[in-house]
This record gives structure tokens, sequence and C-alpha cells, in this order.
């Protein structure tokens, strides 16, 4: 089945046919979380190099890091975390097609209490649509786990009923993804919570399904946000297989069928065969983050370490802080 996709960054209608040919074929599109424009374009350059689509997504504080430090982001509000996710998905939109892969911008876990920051971007996407016939974001993630099942489905329609006007395509989470991520705390959930139902996944396609087709389900079966060695997780990516069984039943669809488009999230120290397991039963994106974060630390730990005695020179400082109080004296000066 050949990919029919253009280059760039894909929504809508293309977004929906890329997803199918991930769950046709048997692959996860990898979803990367990125901090700044430097860490998006080794994702693209690696995605050129595997001739493959790829995900770039954006956290609240990846969005606020980006922003910059010298910026408030007072709680309730967030002007910065949305400024800084609306700038990088413009750098997204910008130089993706120069890398001859489909891309999708997406935007990562949205608490409740995070709501703020999604409104400002779905703005900038209601703004960007009415100039361009599509939104800036591929996707967005509302991330209400720990509220209600029914609270968490009723605020997922409610938004995706929004987003499905612009082709917007929606993620949303039921059960709870364990660890620490952007200020959520499930390391001493009720382990029970870390593994959701077929009934559970099926509430929330019964409800979103009505709406639309463009959706996806990050269904909990144990995986934990953070790093952990392989084998020190216990995964059960076998209940996903449970779920598409359970919903296909409900539509009257053949044995095997898998209508439903799932998100694996805490990928950290699964292994080869829990990842393929949870790919086969029809994961279509798998976040990577902690990784990627470690490995490009690394490289520039490998780098200032090799280079070391030509970049400790008085007049190159290293540091953003450096940086800045040495552009503040050059504007004073002059």
């Amino acid at each position: 089945m050949a990919l029919d996709v253009p280059p760039g960054v894909v929504t809508g209608e293309n977004l929906l046919k890329l997803l199918d040919h991930a769950k046709t074929n048997g692959y996860a599109i990898p979803a990367v979380n990125v901090s700044s424009t430097s860490t998006a374009n080794a994702v693209l350059e690696a995605a050129k190099k595997a001739n493959a689509p790829v995900m770039i997504q954006v956290s609240q504080g990846g969005g606020a890091f980006l922003c910059g430090k010298g910026i408030e982001d007072p709680k309730g509000e967030l002007p910065a975390s949305a400024a800084g996710s609306v700038a990088l998905a413009l750098h997204v939109r910008a130089v993706a097609a120069y890398y001859g892969v489909p891309v999708v911008m997406h935007s990562d876990h949205c608490a409740k209490k995070l709501l703020p920051w999604f409104d400002k971007m779905l703005e900038a996407d209601e703004a960007y649509y009415k100039k361009f016939g599509e939104p800036l974001f591929s996707s967005h993630m509302l991330d209400l786990s720990e509220e209600p099942d029914d609270e968490n489905i009723e605020i997922c329609a409610k938004y995706f009923a929004k987003m499905a006007k612009i082709d917007l395509f929606l993620e949303m989470e039921i059960g709870i993804t364990g660890g620490e991520e952007d200020g959520v705390n499930n390391e001493d959930v009720d382990p029970e919570k870390l593994y959701t139902t077929p009934e559970q996944v099926w509430a929330v396609y019964e409800a979103l399904s009505k709406i639309g087709p463009g959706f996806s389900i990050a269904a909990a079966f144990g995986n934990v946000h953070g790093v952990y060695k392989p084998g020190n997780v216990v995964l059960s990516p076998e209940k996903l297989g449970k779920h598409q069984a359970y919903a296909a039943s409900k539509l009257g669809l053949a044995a095997g069928s898998k209508p439903i488009y799932l998100v694996m999230h805490g990928g950290s120290g699964s292994t080869d065969e829990e990842i393929a397991l949870a790919v086969t039963n029809g994961v279509c994106k798998m976040n990577i983050d902690t990784d990627t974060q470690w490995a490009y630390w690394d490289g520039l730990r490998a780098y200032e370490l090799k280079h070391r005695p030509s970049l400790c020179r008085a007049e190159l400082p290293l540091m953003n802080r450096g940086a800045a109080a040495a552009a503040t004296r050059i504007v004073r000066e002059d």
C-alpha cells in the first residue's frame, strides 16, 4: 500500500490517510517531544534520513521554555506556553516540506488545569484556518484522565466538536499513564488505574465517533513516563487487542478488525517484543521524550568535552543567561 500523502505538515484527510497506512502496514509513527527549533530540526533530519513520517510534539512546559525563561507564564493564563507552542508550529510549518516527509505537528498532554494553554493554541488554529484553509497544528491532545470518566469524555466531546470543524485531530487519554511528566505526578496512583478496560475505551469511541473520525485514544496498559530499563515496567499490550476486539464486536465488524487509532505513551523501558505487540494491536503513534532528551544532552556533553579548549574563551558565553547578559551590555553601550 503506497503512502499517498504529501511532504510537510499534514492535516485532515491526509492525516487520516497517514494513520491508516501505519495501522494497515504494522508500524507506529514516532512522536518526539521538542522544546526548541534545534531539537525540532534534529527530529526532521532523522525522519529525512529514514525516509519516514514523523510527529513533532510540544508540551506545555516545552512551549514555555521555547518562549523564553524571561517571560512570565501565570497559572490560569499560560500565555508564554501558548506563544512558544505556536512559534514552534510556525517554524515547523516553514521548514517541514524541505525534509521531504509527512510531518504531524502535535501538542502533548493537556490536563484540566492547562486548558488555557489549549484554548490559545486553538485560537491560533482557527485564525490560521481562516487564512489558509487548514489549522496551524495537525492535532492536539487532551489528557483529562485524572478526572472522572464521564467528565473526561464530556469535555473531550465538547472540544472535538469545535476542532472537527477546522480539520483538527484529537488525541485523548483514558486510564492513567504512571510516572511524572510536565508537573503531573502519577507515581503513587492506584495500580488498577494503569490498565484501561475495553468498556472505557468503547465509551470514548461511541461518544467521539458521532462527531467525526479524527481522534485517537491513549489507553493505559501499564505504561509509565520516565527512564526505566527494559523489563522494569510491567506492560500488558495484549489488552490493546481486547479493546479493538470489543469495539469491533460492538460495530459488527469482522474478527481481527482494528477500528481504533491507539497511542502508546511511556515507551521508555519497553522491550522490542512489547512494542511490536502494541503495534500489532493498532498502536499507530508512539511517544518518545525521555530517551531523546538524554541523547540530545549527551551529544552536547560529548561535543563540549571534545572541543572544550576552543569553547572556554571569555568572549564565547555558552549559556543563554550569559548570552542574554552580553546582549544587554551591548544594547546599553549603544
